[in-house]
């Protein structure tokens, strides 16, 4: 079985429980939303899911047609099949006596993340990129101790026209 990891963009009505009635259609399947972001698309009345899954190619298949099934859901794309864009934004709220600050700040700016709250004992960093740089970020503050994480999901769009 050839599992991998697949960025779905569906287009969606902007109705109540449309939302539920997808994530609940990959509840059903078996299939693990890794992360997922909703969103107002460029046309009125209409949003756009980002869904991050992983799964063999048939399972996707069989969760296109069954998304094209709920009557809200107008088009289903697998952007990862084709070159994308990724982004997602995390919020890492770390430990940060005044001693080790430029310690950290240095991390920060390797990662051409920002600095966007500073407390008596913590700083909080944004760090915006692909979900590698984001788990790359995370992973070298935790020696410092990450008080509180906060992620957005993946947000996507295929490359060009």
């Amino acid at each position: 079985m050839n599992t991998t990891k697949h960025t779905i963009s569906i287009l969606v009505n902007n109705q109540p429980g449309v939302l539920q009635r997808v994530a609940s259609l990959f509840g059903r399947r078996g299939f693990n939303i890794e992360s997922i972001t909703v969103g107002k698309s460029e046309e009125e009345g209409l949003s756009r899911m980002i869904i991050v899954t992983t799964g063999d190619d048939h399972k996707l298949e069989q969760i296109s047609k069954q998304l094209y099934k709920v009557i809200d859901v107008i088009k289903v794309i697998d952007i990862s099949a084709n070159p994308m864009v990724e982004r997602e934004l995390a919020l890492i709220k770390v430990n940060a006596e005044p001693s080790i600050r430029p310690e950290i700040i240095g991390v920060v700016e390797t990662f051409r993340a920002t600095i966007v709250d500073i407390g008596p004992k913590s700083i909080m960093v944004q760090v915006v990129g692909d979900s590698e740089k984001v788990k790359a970020m995370v992973e070298l503050l935790k020696p410092y101790g990450v008080i509180q994480l906060t992620r957005t999901g993946v947000a996507a769009m295929i490359r060009g026209v």
